[in-house]
Order: C-alpha cells, then sequence, then structure tokens
C-alpha cells in the first residue's frame, strides 16, 4: 500500500489517476479531510489505516477505513466490535504484535496472541492478518521470520510487514502487505 500520510491529495492524485487503489493513512481526521470526497467517487480506492487507533476515534474510522493494521488491545477491539455493527461492511483487521518487545510501541505480546486472536473472532471482528513493526536497530529478517511462524499457527492468511527501507526482505517472509512511502512519494518533509 502506498503510505500517503502527510502528504497533500494532489501528490497523491498521479497515483490514484494511474489505478492504484491501496492506501495508508495513519490519522483519521487526516484521512477524513483527505479521503472522503476521493472514495465517494471512487470506490475501487481501499483505504488502510497504519497508525495506533484511539478507541475515541473508532466511530469516526469505520466509515471511512477498509483495513485496520493497529488492533492491539482488547478495549480497542471491543469498541470496534460494538460500533461495527452500525455499518454494512466489517473492515479487515490485523493484530499488531510488538514483535521487538519494545515499550515505545503498541501490540500484543506474541504469547498472548493466540488469545487474544480467538477473543477477537468471538467479537466478529474480521481477523485477516498480523502486523509488526520491528526494530530500527537490528536485522528484521529476525522478526519477519518470527512474524511467518505465528501467523502460519493461527492459519491467518496475511502479514502486514515492512517498509521503504526492507520490503524486500519482508517479501521473503510472506508479507502480504507492504507499507511504502517515501519510495513512492519521496522523503516527508
Amino acid at each position: 500500500m502506498a503510505i500517503s500520510k502527510t502528504f497533500k491529495i494532489d501528490h497523491i492524485l498521479p497515483l490514484i489517476e494511474h489505478g492504484h487503489i491501496d492506501f495508508g493513512e495513519n490519522k483519521v481526521q487526516e484521512a477524513i479531510e483527505k479521503w472522503t470526497e476521493i472514495k465517494n467517487k471512487n470506490k475501487n480506492i481501499k483505504l488502510h489505516m497504519v497508525g495506533k487507533l484511539q478507541t475515541n476515534k473508532v466511530k469516526f474510522a469505520l466509515p471511512l477505513f477498509d483495513f485496520i493494521h493497529s488492533l492491539d488491545n482488547l478495549k480497542l477491539a471491543k469498541k470496534i466490535s460494538e460500533e461495527q455493527k452500525k455499518y454494512e461492511n466489517k473492515p479487515k483487521i490485523f493484530i499488531q504484535i510488538n514483535i521487538g518487545k519494545e515499550t515505545q510501541k503498541s501490540g500484543i505480546d506474541k504469547s498472548q496472541l493466540s488469545e487474544f486472536y480467538y477473543e477477537c473472532v468471538n467479537l466478529g471482528l474480521d481477523i485477516v492478518g498480523t502486523m509488526c513493526l520491528p526494530p530500527i536497530d537490528n536485522n528484521p529478517e529476525i522478526y519477519f521470520s518470527e512474524m511467518k511462524k505465528i501467523t502460519n499457527i493461527l492459519k491467518i492468511n496475511d502479514i502486514s510487514m515492512g517498509m521503504s527501507s526492507d520490503y524486500l526482505k519482508a517479501v521473503e517472509y510472506s508479507s502480504t502487505y507492504l507499507r511504502i512511502g517515501s519510495k513512492i512519494f519521496g522523503e516527508r518533509s
């Protein structure tokens, strides 16, 4: 997916006109302002929430986002479950795993993943995969390999991992959703 956060819509339009359909944003308010009109005109566009989703933003996110890549706690899962009943389409959801056990990052500890996954399924959530942001200072292959193993254990198909700097390695470990921003749009200011 093309990570379009912080870029103005006129910077993104050429990619839309070329036929690209998957875009990622990390802030709900920015996405609403940027994408509401575009998505109403182009039903093929799929919008991915790639940033941390706060429970108080769920009611605004669900009408717009087709995918949520950052489910990281039970409170958020319950809020999405409650809110999605109001809409025709349920978002496809990735469980964020704190694969590097970093205190500054969100995500489920991998030891709690199986239990959390089944709780989410019981809440009626459409869990399609797992997501991680590996530590920047280590070899990402260690974490990509681990993600592939734990996703296979759950028997789910999708893994959201890999960014502009490491996406080729992520593909080697079965990533199905890559978050590419700077390689498409250039560096953010």
